[in-house]
C-alpha cells in the first residue's frame, strides 16, 4: 500500500501541474495584429521585434500563465523607439521554469547594450538572472527584485495595480539603485494585452495610454546610457 501511494505522488503532481498551468490569459487581438509588423520575427526562443535601433536590446520576460504574445503591442513600440527586444516563450508559461533562457540569448546577439526585464513574476525573474550575470539594466514593470544587483534598476507599475506587492517594490532599494515610474491610472495587467486578471484594480486609462506611457518611461531611463546615435 505504501509503495502504492510513492509511486502515485509523482504522478498527481505532474496533474496538478499540467491542470494549473493549462488554465492562461491568452493573447487578445490587438496583440496578435501587432505580430504582423515587419519588424516582428518569430525565433526558437520565441520573437525578435528588430526595430532601426541596432546598440541596445531588452530580453524580456512574460508574466505568470500569460501567452507571451500578450506583450507584442508594448514591446513593438520599444523596437520602434530603438530598444530591440527578444521576447522569450517560457515553458509552461511560467518564467520560474526557464529563468536562465536569457544566457543563450546573450551569446547569440552582439550588442553594444544589453538589458533584461519583464513582467510580474517574469520580472521577477529576470531580476534573478541578472543577480548572476552581467547586464546593462534591469527593467521591471510590475514586479520587484529579490537579491543584489550591481545593474541599475526601473520599476514601472500602475497606480490602480492591486496584484503587486508594494511593500516588495518599497523594500527595492535594499538591492541596489532602483528608480521607480507611477503610471496614474494604470493597474497589473495592461502591459500586456490579455484581458482581465483576477484580483486587479479597474485602470482608469487605455491599455494603449498604459503600454506608451511605460515605453515613454522606459526610453527616458535608458536615454542617459544609450549611445550617441541612438533613437533612444
Amino acid at each position: 500500500m505504501k509503495k502504492w501511494i510513492f509511486a502515485a505522488v509523482p504522478v498527481i503532481l505532474l496533474l496538478a501541474i499540467f491542470l494549473y498551468t493549462s488554465v492562461y490569459y491568452r493573447a487578445d487581438e490587438t496583440a496578435l495584429d501587432a505580430l504582423q509588423s515587419d519588424i516582428v520575427t518569430q525565433t526558437d526562443y520565441g520573437w525578435l521585434f528588430d526595430g532601426p535601433g541596432d546598440s541596445s536590446l531588452l530580453i524580456f520576460y512574460p508574466g505568470a500563465k500569460v501567452e507571451e504574445t500578450a506583450y507584442a503591442p508594448m514591446l513593438l513600440q520599444l523596437a520602434e523607439s530603438g530598444l530591440d527586444v527578444c521576447l522569450v516563450k517560457m515553458p509552461l508559461h511560467l518564467a520560474f521554469f526557464g529563468s536562465n533562457k536569457a544566457e543563450e540569448i546573450q551569446r547569440r546577439y552582439d550588442y553594444g547594450k544589453i538589458y533584461i526585464g519583464g513582467h510580474s513574476l517574469g520580472g521577477a525573474m529576470a531580476a534573478k538572472y541578472a543577480s548572476n550575470h552581467d547586464m546593462d539594466g534591469v527593467i521591471l514593470l510590475a514586479a520587484y527584485p529579490t537579491k543584489k544587483l550591481d545593474e541599475p534598476m526601473l520599476i514601472v507599475y500602475g497606480s490602480e495595480d492591486c496584484v503587486l506587492n508594494m511593500e516588495r517594490v518599497k523594500a527595492a532599494e535594499q538591492y541596489g539603485t532602483v528608480e521607480e515610474a507611477v503610471l496614474d491610472g494604470g493597474n497589473h495587467a495592461q502591459f500586456g494585452n490579455y484581458g482581465i486578471q483576477k484580483g486587479d484594480g479597474e485602470a482608469v486609462i487605455t491599455a494603449l495610454e498604459q503600454q506608451t506611457e511605460t515605453v515613454s518611461r522606459v526610453a527616458e531611463w535608458l536615454r542617459p546610457n544609450s549611445p550617441a546615435d541612438s533613437s533612444l
